[in-house]
C-alpha cells in the first residue's frame, strides 16, 4: 500500500482543488474570482500526476509479483529478490499525515474569514485621501459596498452621501456597550492579504443585535462623524431603517 502513497496524496490534493474550483464557488471564501482557471488546471494537473503516479505504482507491483515467481531458485536468487523487493522507496509512515489537511480540504472547506480575523485586522484606511468624490448613480435605495460607503463616509469633501438612502450587505461584529457594526473583508488576491470595511449601525433597527457571523443588508442614511480624514471619522455611521438578515453571498468579499 505505501507504494501508492504519493498516488493518493496527489489524487486527494487535487480532489480538494476541484471540488471548491470546479464543482462549486467554494474557491471564493479564499481568493479572488479571476484566480479560477488557475485553481481548476492546478487541481487537474495534480489530480492527472496522481493518476500517472498510481499506475506507475501498480505497473511495478506487478512486475515485482513477476520476478516472485521466476526468481525461486536457490538461496542467491531469494537474497537478490528480497534486496530489490525492498529498494522501493517507502518512505516513513508519518508522511500519510500529509493526507490528514488534504482530506479536509476535500470533505470539510473551511469557512470564509469572519469576525475573528476581522477583530484581528487593523482599521485598514482607504488610499485616495480627502477630496470629492464622483457623483453616486441614481438609485433609491441605492446599492453600495460597505468599502464604498466607508471611503466616501471618511474622505469626501462633497458630502455625496448625504440625503441618500443606502443599502449595503455584510456580516456582524460587536464591540463594546452594545455596539455592532455591518463588516466585510476586503482581498486584493486571496484571504491572506483580506483588510477590513467596518460600518456602525445605530438607530431604533439597531437595537437588539444580530447574532456574531451573521449575515444582513441593512437599509439606512449616512450620519457624518468626526472631521473628514481623521481617527475620529472612523468607523462612519449608518442610522438603520431596515434590517435584514440574509444568507451568506456566495463571494463573501467585498469590493471597492
Amino acid at each position: 500500500m505505501r507504494r501508492y502513497g504519493s498516488a493518493v496524496l496527489l489524487l486527494l490534493v487535487g480532489g480538494a482543488v476541484l471540488r471548491i474550483s470546479l464543482f462549486s464557488e467554494l474557491y471564493l471564501r479564499y481568493v479572488q474570482p479571476a484566480l479560477r482557471p488557475y485553481l481548476v488546471v492546478s487541481g487537474g494537473l495534480l489530480a492527472l500526476l496522481g493518476v500517472v503516479a498510481a499506475v506507475r505504482a501498480m505497473s511495478h507491483g506487478e512486475h515485482d509479483h513477476e520476478e516472485e515467481v521466476e526468481g525461486d531458485h536457490g538461496h542467491e536468487d531469494e537474497a537478490d529478490e528480497d534486496h530489490h523487493g525492498h529498494s522501493h522507496a517507502r518512505g516513513p509512515r508519518i508522511a500519510w499525515l500529509l493526507t490528514l489537511p488534504a482530506l479536509a480540504l476535500l470533505l470539510f472547506p473551511p469557512p470564509a474569514l469572519g469576525s475573528y480575523s476581522a477583530s484581528r485586522e487593523e482599521a485598514q484606511r482607504a488610499a485616495q485621501g480627502v477630496g470629492t468624490f464622483a457623483a453616486l448613480p441614481a438609485g433609491n435605495p441605492l446599492d453600495i459596498s460597505v468599502a464604498q460607503y466607508s471611503s466616501r463616509a471618511i474622505y469626501d469633501t462633497g458630502h455625496s452621501l448625504k440625503g441618500r438612502t443606502l443599502r449595503m450587505t455584510g456580516f456582524v461584529t460587536h464591540g463594546s456597550n452594545g455596539t455592532w457594526y455591518l463588516t466585510r473583508l476586503l482581498v486584493t488576491c486571496c484571504a491572506a492579504d483580506a483588510t477590513i470595511s467596518k460600518v456602525e449601525i445605530r438607530g431604533d433597527e439597531a437595537d437588539g443585535a444580530p447574532q456574531t457571523d451573521s449575515w444582513v443588508t441593512v437599509t439606512g442614511t449616512w450620519v457624518p462623524k468626526g472631521k473628514l480624514g481623521t481617527d475620529g471619522a472612523w468607523p462612519p455611521v449608518l442610522k438603520a431603517t431596515v434590517v435584514k438578515q440574509v444568507k451568506e453571498p456566495a463571494d463573501p468579499y467585498d469590493k471597492r
